[in-house]
């Protein structure tokens, strides 16, 4: 659930110098200080899996079914077949079906570095943590209930946590970070990880699924098209919540790369429906989807035309696009005339509500929270992390440890400790080399689904999702290196919530009733 705004900053700004690392080594003609005391190396640990089972059952349409649940790790190796890595997991198993006739589907959040509690605990496991729709949660004691919109109604459900988060431990925490955080590295570590463990569980023959949020997103673009290719895994569907294979067109700091205006025009839609949400239009229609489709004709049509015009644009054209952005947006035209018409994420979010006190929220625009500083130039916070996060985080180390049978001894990492050091180069396929600075994996799921022309994708984001903007997903898809036939195998839905699609019950609903049908349709199974 984490952003990736600050680990962007971080990380990817740096990484546009070509020299960005340079001082992690020693000059060539450096030598080491022989009155300064060396400190001796730590001993890399020796890993065990280690694993927990138990049972339950979950009702879902009415039906119940009774699964055995899996808490554990599995070891990942070095190229000398030496444990670096203990990835954590629990996965659930429907009793009484026979593997190949059972699909299985590989779930995670994004960050990166994050755990997967969110997926887990709010989405798509057997237990679901209540939280308020569009406000902060009470504090403890949580409510913890049936999740009738899990889906181990069409799958065998395996919640994988990232390298360093959750339980998920490196040999040595010196190297493993250096060695597992960023972007190439992180895809093969899933994907040894996905080797291992249909080995271990017999589920070579099974139809299989990858399911990612966030960055999770940009995990499985990569992670689809190294299983086919170095692991002679093909999977059936990748399923994608909250989109970004292009980081360079996320809407938190445009204003890096001045003369790239494409994140202002795609985010727009989605500044539209918040304002519509929070009543902060002048004269807004009746229908959010009325809206939505006007604004989008606008943001590729006459706003991308002024944008383009740069410094030589009519000062009476510049206000009369200042007063349409004014009514689709409701900031005040002379804000939006001093932001050159361009105005990112984190000052919309600072700005729309800031004369009722309050920031609104990034990940999810429902919500909305004091403002921390009301003279400052952007958001201070994510007002929906900030309502939730305890909710998630306090009633999964309860049902972990009560239910799971795991971790008792261990602490539950939300974020992978040092992930904001993320390394953002990627080597896209048929490339000579990585390519330092924001990664667009847009050729990597193309490559997969050009060499498995039967892999299909489904794509799912929300209407107030200011992290991951639904229309910027959407202009990904329509612009993905494909032949136009293979366009057929992606399928899109939206939904009225935030970037946690699920965070809103109606919308968890229909994302169980589509992701169902979508695994049911794919899996060759013949039903």
């Amino acid at each position: 659930m984490r952003s990736l705004r600050s680990v962007l900053v971080l990380s990817a700004l740096l990484a546009f110098s070509a020299g960005a690392f340079a001082d992690d080594e020693p000059a060539k003609d450096a030598k080491p200080d022989a009155k300064k005391e060396q400190p001796a190396a730590a001993k890399p640990n020796k890993l065990v899996p280690k694993q927990s089972e138990s049972e339950g059952s979950v009702t879902i349409g009415g039906k119940t079914i009774d699964y055995k649940a899996v808490a554990g790790t599995l070891i990942l190796d070095d190229k000398k077949g030496e444990g670096t890595a203990s990835i954590f997991y629990a996965a659930y198993f429907k009793k009484g079906v026979e593997a190949s006739k059972r699909p299985v589907m590989f779930i995670y959040n994004g960050g990166p570095g994050s755990s997967t509690v969110w997926l887990h605990m709010g989405a798509f496991g057997p237990r679901r943590v209540v939280t308020a729709d569009d406000e902060r949660t009470p504090a403890a004691p949580y409510g913890l209930v049936n999740n009738e919109y899990s889906l181990l109604d069409v799958a065998d459900l395996v919640f994988i946590d990232a390298p360093g988060a959750g339980f998920s431990t490196f040999a040595d925490k010196e190297k493993g970070p250096k060695e597992y955080f960023g972007v190439d590295p992180d895809a093969q570590a899933f994907a040894q990880f996905i080797g291992k463990f249909l080995s271990k569980y017999g589920r070579w023959n099974s139809p299989k699924y990858l399911c990612g949020e966030s960055y999770g997103t940009t995990r499985s673009a990569l992670l689809a098209n190294v299983l086919q290719n170095e692991k002679a895994i093909d999977v059936n569907g990748v399923i994608l919540i909250s989109q970004v294979l292009n980081m360079a067109m996320l809407i938190d700091f445009p204003q890096i790369n001045p003369g790239v205006d494409l994140s202002y025009q795609l985010v727009l839609p989605s500044y539209a429906a918040t304002a519509w949400y929070h009543k902060k239009s002048p004269n807004p229609p009746a229908d959010l989807q009325t809206l939505l489709r006007e604004v989008e004709g606008f943001a590729m049509g006459e706003y991308a035309q002024a944008l383009a015009a740069g410094t030589a644009l009519d000062p009476a054209r510049k206000h009369a696009v200042a007063e349409k952005l004014h009514a689709y947006t409701g900031l005040p035209v002379d804000y939006i005339e001093r932001a050159d018409l361009r105005v990112n994420g984190g000052e919309f979010q600072h700005t729309l509500q800031i004369d009722r006190g309050l920031t609104t929220g990034r990940l999810d625009s429902r919500f909305s929270g004091p403002a921390l500083d009301q003279l400052a130039q952007s958001a201070g916070y994510d007002p929906q992390s900030a309502a939730i996060s305890s909710a998630y985080y306090g009633a999964f180390n309860d049902y972990v440890r009560k239910q799971l049978k795991f971790g008792q001894d261990q602490t539950y990492e939300l974020f992978a400790e040092g992930s904001q050091a993320w390394k953002f180069e990627h080597k896209q396929p048929g490339g000579d080399f990585a390519v330092p600075g924001f990664p667009n994996v847009m050729p990597d799921l193309a490559a997969a689904m050009k060499q498995n022309p039967r892999l299909h994708v489904m794509l799912n984001s929300g209407y107030y999702d200011l992290a991951t903007p639904y229309y910027t997903a959407d202009y990904e898809m329509r612009h993905l290196p494909i032949p136009t036939n293979l366009a057929g195998n992606i399928e899109t839905h939206y939904y009225e919530s935030g970037h946690m699609v699920y965070a809103h019950l109606p919308a968890l609903e229909k994302l169980h009733a589509n992701v169902a049908a979508f695994v049911q349709k794919t899996d060759n199974l013949g039903k």
